[in-house]
């Protein structure tokens, strides 16, 4: 379903990604870097970013050996501040406050159906037959190990059922072979490669569109879980208030951002494979090696004059994506346990240190005898947190799940192993996970701790020092000028 109309608007607090930098520069939360090199600065600047507490957005321009214009952005929002400006909150917001909104919205989200349009910026140059050139854009070489470039890392990888006709995109990482071909990494169970699938039990190559420059909005989009059979531009667009203008690929048929920076558009034939990988991924590690991988036959390559692609790299966690995803996935995977009718849900943090997937933490106001477990079954199963997952710990409703002290404290104190530890096993996996052995990927095993008061004898645990979570904020939020290298007070922060 669609609807039809001109291009040109103006939307929520910004319209495409270029409207996106120049505000959020205007806040003093971007930062410009021209000379640095593809093959390695780029990459190492990345992971100095990552690793940095709510570090600025950087837009590399000048880069060796391309034209000046031709820029990456990295790091765009791992910053709270930045986050919360793309979603349309107030960039002040709390950590724990923007969790909430952000599963209020969810609660509200009824997908907008995609706006056609015929013309857009996305269209300034098209590439087609002996003018494609993968090359032509400075896609880095993210890590020393990799075995080569990657242009799509902070990539929506637009896909169709080939039954139903749904549309969908992911976050798949996309490696450059040559001018026209491209790997296209898609782990099992994942929507895109559904539909990979499908085409190639049919003998048929899938169409595909790789975006590597985007509105923000779309980029968080592709990596969130967006439920089976939604289309992620429909779901953006509820998210941004908004139809999302898109045109459709000549090649393909398939729908691009009208306002996208890069588009890269083919076909993945099923017998067409090349050696893709190593590289580092979200774990931290290479944990998938060099393989054959199927690859996208380019047909044409749109992107804007002076184009900017968007780099979003693995690192060892948490790096960019945990940053922001630490508050998207928290606050999906809170609905996701309240629609399975689990009561008592006081918080949900999927912790960045374990890439926002190996380590789910649930506060519970205990309400019933299995409560705890209940929770944290459910956490490990359901669509927002089955992928991947290594260890549920759930906990009382005084933890600041936010505080991994806070929490392992809880474990250490109020967990007995031998009945509080429950280990499932043969739970849904991937290539990806480092702890498996390379000759049994795909399912793995996942431990929930009931870091809980014991319920039966609750009533006579010991009571515990130190404030509860709304308590400790409060301090922070009034007096941490303290911890300031100049101590002088500002205004009332937020943490």
């Amino acid at each position: 379903m669609s609807i039809t109309a001109k291009p040109g608007r103006k939307t929520g607090p910004y319209t495409d990604l270029r409207d996106w930098l120049r505000k959020i520069d205007g806040m003093g939360e971007l930062r410009k870097v021209e000379g640095a090199t593809w093959e390695e600065d780029i990459g190492r600047i990345s992971e100095m970013l990552h690793h940095t507490e709510e570090s600025p957005a950087v837009l590399f321009d000048a880069i060796p050996g391309y034209p000046s214009g031709y820029r990456v952005l990295v790091n765009a929002l791992s910053g709270r501040r930045r986050l919360a400006f793309t979603l349309g909150m107030d960039p002040e917001i709390g950590t724990h406050e923007l969790i909430d909104a952000w599963e209020e919205r969810l609660n509200h989200i009824e997908p907008v159906p995609v706006r056609n349009v015929t013309a857009g910026p996305i269209l300034e140059n098209v590439l087609e037959g002996d003018a494609i050139d993968l090359l032509k854009f400075p896609a880095p070489k993210w890590h020393r190990e990799d075995g080569g470039r990657y242009i799509g890392t902070g990539v929506a990888d637009v896909t169709m059922d080939p039954d139903s006709g749904w549309i969908n995109f992911g976050t798949y990482r996309v490696m450059v072979h040559d001018r026209n071909h491209c790997g296209l990494y898609i782990s099992p169970g994942k929507h895109g490669r559904l539909h990979r699938d499908k085409y190639f039990a049919q003998g048929k190559p899938m169409p595909v569109l790789a975006i590597v420059g985007m509105d923000p909005i779309l980029f968080l989009a592709s990596c969130l879980e967006i439920p089976l059979g939604v289309n992620e531009y429909e779901w953006a667009g509820a998210v941004k208030g908004e139809p999302i203008d898109v045109i459709r690929g000549k090649h393909t048929g398939l729908p691009m951002p009208a306002h996208a920076e890069i588009a890269i558009e083919g076909f993945v034939h099923p017998n067409s494979r090349m050696m893709e990988g190593p590289f580092g991924e979200w774990t931290g590690y290479y944990a998938s090696g060099s393989r054959e991988e199927p690859v996208i036959d380019v047909k044409a390559i749109y992107h804007r004059t002076e184009p900017v692609l968007l780099g979003c790299p693995p690192n060892k966690p948490p790096y960019e994506a945990h940053h922001f995803r630490k508050y998207l996935r928290s606050g999906m995977l809170r609905k996701a346990l309240k629609d399975a009718g689990v009561p008592g849900i006081a918080g949900v943090y999927c912790h960045p240190v374990g890439g926002c997937r190996l380590l789910y933490i649930v506060a519970i106001k205990q309400m019933y005898a299995g409560h705890a477990r209940q929770a944290g079954l459910l956490a490990s199963q359901v669509r927002a947190g089955a992928y991947l997952n290594r260890m549920v710990v759930v906990v009382d409703e005084d933890i600041d799940i936010t505080d991994l002290d806070d929490v392992m404290w809880a474990v250490l104190t109020r967990a007995d192993p031998a009945q509080d530890y429950e280990i499932l096993r043969r739970c849904w996996s991937g290539p990806l996970d480092p702890a498996i052995h390379p000759d049994h990927k795909g399912f793995n095993s996942r431990v929930i701790i009931d870091a809980t008061r014991p319920w039966e004898w609750r009533d006579r645990f010991p009571l515990p020092i130190g404030p509860e979570p709304a308590y400790k904020r409060e301090t922070r939020e009034k007096w941490d000028w303290i911890l300031r290298a100049d101590g002088t007070p500002r205004g009332r922060g937020k943490r």
